[in-house]
């Protein structure tokens, strides 16, 4: 099992969208960054765990938690001319985005801020800490850890 840390704007979609989604399951959509979408592509697999970021909000934190239940598969966004996630060059044939299915797993009681994440000595190799922008990245298992016994 591997553990990735997933960002999203609250606004757009949060740890408690996903988790009134029917079934507490939902599609996690919308990469458009290559990086990103090669680690959901490649890398990212059934009963990976998932570190839930709240991003672009006042304060960015790790608010929960949530398990990959279906692999990746073509992002029926980009295929819709409609969505703002519309790519003309993607084809059934050739897709150029994917997502996954997420089950929420944990809210937590006491969401792990940013700050928080940087201050700690432990933490300072994590990929959050030095390319945050990236919108999915690995997370080592001691760094999971560490963040979801701050947040319980």
């Amino acid at each position: 099992m591997n553990h990735w840390l997933f960002k999203s704007e609250p606004d757009e979609y949060s740890i408690d969208d996903l988790a009134s989604e029917p079934g507490q399951t939902g599609h996690w959509d919308g990469i458009r960054n290559y990086q990103a979408r090669n680690f959901l592509r490649d890398k990212v697999a059934v009963g990976d765990g998932v570190l839930f970021y709240h991003s672009a909000c006042k304060v960015p934190a790790v608010v929960g938690t949530a398990e990959v239940v279906k692999a990746a598969y073509p992002d029926p966004a980009q295929f819709d001319p409609d969505s703002p996630y519309f790519d003309p060059k993607a084809s059934a044939g050739a897709p150029r985005w994917f997502c996954v299915d997420l089950h929420w797993r944990s809210t937590f009681a006491h969401p792990v801020p940013l700050a928080q994440i940087k201050a700690d000595p432990r933490l300072q190799e994590m990929v959050l800490v030095k390319q945050g922008r990236l919108s999915i990245q690995p997370v080592t298992a001691e760094e999971w850890q560490i963040i979801s016994e701050r947040g319980s």
